[in-house]
């Protein structure tokens, strides 16, 4: 029995306004390596201690979720989770060129906020740069470490609620990575960013899009890549948190009353098949990433909301990372960073 969705049969960007063209990465033939790419791997990582109604967990198909605001969050938090959470970091620290955002925020930014923050690199790694700021990282999930420098603050909350910041706690900057299926109410999430911003603060968006490219004949050959992904978005619209929105923050940021809203999006690699030395280094991790994520995304939105069973999702994922790790596919991720400042 097929499980497609034909409404979400297209590229759920097609529609949307034109973008610049980005150039097409050469392949690097000349690798000796395997066939096929690397396999998954396991760490350990680290895990708040807040008190017991916030741990109240849940489990499923061997994965751990947030019990806090149950059912509202698709992806599990648990160690395997974290570790790819940490990774995720690290690979946009590459992108771009060891920055935290491209905002023009200046040397002296005094109060940052991350949205989403998971296991809080991103606002550690702001305090460690700026040191007399304050950076506050805000999730469902206490999986942020404990011991953590005098500026820097986690807090277990849900960002679609009202923010209880006063207008003399306002931010200079404000980020969110990786939020697109998370978000039931963007246009309530954009004002309430643009609310709590100082005038001339500025909000950065970093989001890949939810849907996989190539500039050859890949995405023809990898079906099952192809399916997973119309199902995995069938499945974000279903829920009512829609999760390819990379390419409409821009337009979304103009509509919210933002100035100088500015779009860079760059081409990701799956794998390490470029000849490009950086974008060889970025798709090496950035397979690992996928790797460990593809299950957790096939049995957090097809599983729970079209209602898959556990091995069904096991054997879409396991034809996905045969297609990953086949050194004669080329696929990317356009990921997309975009900011905006606030009048004044």
């Amino acid at each position: 029995m097929s499980h497609r969705n034909p409404e979400a049969a297209a590229d759920p960007a097609a529609a949307a306004t034109p973008l610049p063209e980005l150039p097409v990465i050469d392949v690097d033939d000349d690798d000796a390596a395997d066939s096929t790419f690397g396999d998954e791997s396991d760490a350990s990582a680290y895990s708040a201690s807040v008190t017991s109604s916030i741990l109240n967990y849940e489990y499923a198909n061997g994965r751990r979720y947030t019990g806090f605001k149950k059912g509202e969050y698709l992806l599990p938090n648990d160690e395997a989770e974290q570790d790819r959470l940490d990774l995720v970091h690290h690979i946009f620290l590459l992108l771009l060129d060891g920055k935290l955002v491209l905002a023009p925020i200046g040397p002296n930014p005094q109060r940052a906020l991350d949205l989403g923050t998971g296991t809080g690199l991103w606002a550690l790694d702001f305090g460690d740069e700026f040191p007399s700021s304050q950076a506050i990282g805000v999730d469902l999930s206490p999986i942020q470490p404990t011991w953590v420098s005098p500026n820097v603050k986690f807090y277990v909350d849900d960002i679609e609620t009202e923010w209880g910041y006063s207008r003399e706690e306002a931010f200079d900057i404000i980020h969110a990575r990786q939020i697109g299926g998370s978000i039931g109410d963007w246009g309530k999430l954009l004002s309430q960013c643009m609310e709590h911003l100082k005038p001339g603060g500025w909000l950065e968006i970093q989001e890949p899009e939810a849907w996989m490219s190539s500039d050859d004949d890949t995405m023809a050959r990898a079906t099952a890549s192809s399916e997973i992904q119309i199902l995995c978005n069938a499945a974000a619209k279903k829920f009512g948190k829609e999760i390819n929105m990379a390419h409409k923050f821009k337009q979304m940021l103009i509509d919210a009353g933002f100035e100088d809203v500015r779009e860079e999006i760059f081409k990701v690699p799956i794998g390490p098949w470029p000849k490009d030395p950086k974008l060889k280094e970025l798709g090496r991790y950035f397979l690992e990433n996928v790797l460990l994520g593809v299950e957790a995304y096939a049995y957090g939105f097809i599983g729970k909301i079209l209602g898959w069973s556990q091995a069904e999702c096991q054997v879409l994922c396991a034809k996905v990372k045969a297609e990953f790790r086949d050194r004669r596919n080329h696929m990317y991720i356009k990921t997309y960073i975009v900011y905006g400042k606030k009048p004044g």
